[in-house]
């Protein structure tokens, strides 16, 4: 399977063999059968790319990447170094990029995704997960997270974090968003 960092560690602890490809090489890769299996963004960009025209099964969800996130890497000095207020210039333009770029891919992913369930019906079968596979993943994303956490005091900091963080939106995002879409979709 195509599937690059972290993600890709999972896919080998689970016994797959994960091969590193450019994205561009994803569709040759797979009509060659050098690849079974890829993973790359979502609807719109997996269709961009012509995926629909050469994998004939389409899975949910993005196990180890539920959502998006766009990086914005600034010299920590010469930003120490601005005022006060272009500081916050720049925090607040990369805020607004990153809400703009997930508000547009739900948007384009939904058109994708609407577009694979209509004019591609016949050529692609799109298929959850099934519930014993996201269990199994999920129970060695969290091995392979603590594995990593464990390689640099930095690494532990985030990961001390996020777990934290993971534990205390639980309930709330199980009542909230997780019921909401179960009602709906019921």
């Amino acid at each position: 399977m195509r599937i690059p960092g972290l993600g890709g560690k999972v896919v080998a602890k689970a016994g797959g063999t994960v091969v590193l490809t450019p994205g561009g090489e994803i569709y040759t890769n797979l009509e060659w059968g050098v690849i079974d299996a890829a993973e790359f963004v979502g609807p719109h960009d997996d269709m961009k790319l012509g995926l629909h025209q050469t994998a004939r099964y389409y899975y949910y969800p993005a196990w180890h990447e539920p959502a998006a996130t766009a990086e914005f890497g600034f010299n920590l000095k010469a930003y120490e170094s601005l005022p006060t207020e272009l500081q916050r210039i720049l925090d607040r333009a990369a805020q607004a990029s990153q809400t703009v770029m997930l508000a547009e891919y739900d948007w384009k992913n939904s058109l994708a995704l609407q577009k694979l369930q209509t004019e591609f019906k016949a050529k692609v079968e799109i298929l959850p997960f099934p519930a014993a596979v996201m269990r199994d993943l999920k129970r060695l994303a969290e091995e392979v997270n603590r594995e990593e956490s464990e390689k640099t005091p930095t690494a532990r900091k985030v990961y001390a974090s996020y777990t934290k963080f993971q534990a205390l939106i639980h309930d709330f995002s199980r009542i909230s968003e997780g019921a909401y879409f179960t009602v709906i979709t019921s």
